[in-house]
């Protein structure tokens, strides 16, 4: 697994990340949310209560829009200024055609 990018805001975070056929989105999720956590817990001792959300949303995108996805992750505090985090989630959800229940998207 390669990490392309990573950016985000305070209340989420993109990364693009180069997954080898051999290993599923879930098991990337789990590797990079738990070894995060055990990171930020042995680093930050102030943030020992930090944990991540149980969820996760992933898109797989075409190698030709990589540019593309790290100039949008790098300018995340700007594309924030004009729609909160829920309402990009929900638009990506409807743009890609993923069935959802917006009761059980945000908890």
């Amino acid at each position: 697994m390669a990490s392309l990018r990573v950016g985000g805001t305070e209340d989420h975070v993109h990364q693009l990340v180069s997954l080898p056929a051999t290993l599923s989105i879930a098991k990337a999720v789990q590797l990079i949310k738990g070894n995060s956590s055990k990171w930020i817990h042995e680093t930050f001792p102030q943030h020992r209560h930090f944990y991540w959300q149980e969820g996760y949303g992933a898109f797989s995108v075409s190698v030709s829009q990589i540019e593309r996805i790290i100039v949008y992750i790098d300018n995340q505090q700007e594309h924030h200024r004009f729609s909160s985090f829920e309402e990009e989630f929900l638009l990506l959800l409807k743009k890609h055609r993923t069935e959802y229940d917006e009761q059980h998207v945000f908890g």
